[in-house]
């Protein structure tokens, strides 16, 4: 088991993707101003590359919808999501793994790809907590204390940076046609934020 990081951090690409998907898709003058009201221009003008607090995260994620709504805050949020996970196909994907498991049946694939994603959670999750477990759907995946909606308060889900970051590698590595869906979040006033992976 990899050993874990300083308690209550993040790899970059919490930052790093919704600075690009915020240019893309709302402007740089935008991007600009949340960054600034989340107190991180910092990491605009020097992108991180290492872990960053889970705190920084959050604050980021509760400025775009503060700034932007719900809808667009959503949007950004995949397409950040999808981004992170193409990165970590790219970068974070073992070559043997990205040849192996789309070889394998869907379930099985997901079941060690999930078991790898546990062990290496504290790279996503901080201080939260991430679990999952199998369904006759698919799987269910929960994250406690999740630093995407600890600071947002909404009437619906909002974790779409997360949903479709493992969308896009669930995809990738085990099934063109797999989906994942937000059912609770935290910011909704759930106990925790659960996504259901259906193949």
């Amino acid at each position: 088991m990899s050993a874990p990081a300083e308690p209550g951090r993040i790899g970059p690409n919490a930052i790093t993707r919704m600075a690009e998907a915020l240019e893309l898709l709302a402007g740089a003058q935008a991007r600009d101003a949340i960054f600034e009201e989340a107190g991180l221009t910092h990491h605009l003008a020097t992108p991180p590359t290492r872990m960053v607090p889970d705190d920084e995260v959050a604050l980021l994620h509760a400025a775009v919808f503060a700034h932007l709504g719900v809808a667009r805050g959503r949007a950004i949020g995949v397409e950040a999501g999808r981004r992170t996970g193409a990165y970590l196909l790219g970068h974070r994907i073992p070559k043997l793994a990205r040849w192996l498991l789309p070889l394998l049946p869907r379930r099985l694939a997901l079941n060690i790809l999930l078991k790898a994603i546990e062990r290496h959670a504290w790279t996503f999750a901080g201080r939260g907590v991430f679990t999952w477990k199998a369904t006759s759907e698919g799987f269910e995946l929960s994250l406690e204390n999740n630093p995407v909606s600890r600071k947002i308060w909404a009437e619906e889900a909002v974790c779409d940076y997360y949903g479709a970051t493992f969308e896009t590698l669930f995809r990738a590595l085990a099934g063109p046609n797999i989906r994942v869906e937000e059912t609770e979040c935290a910011a909704a006033s759930d106990p925790r934020c659960v996504f259901r992976v259906t193949l």
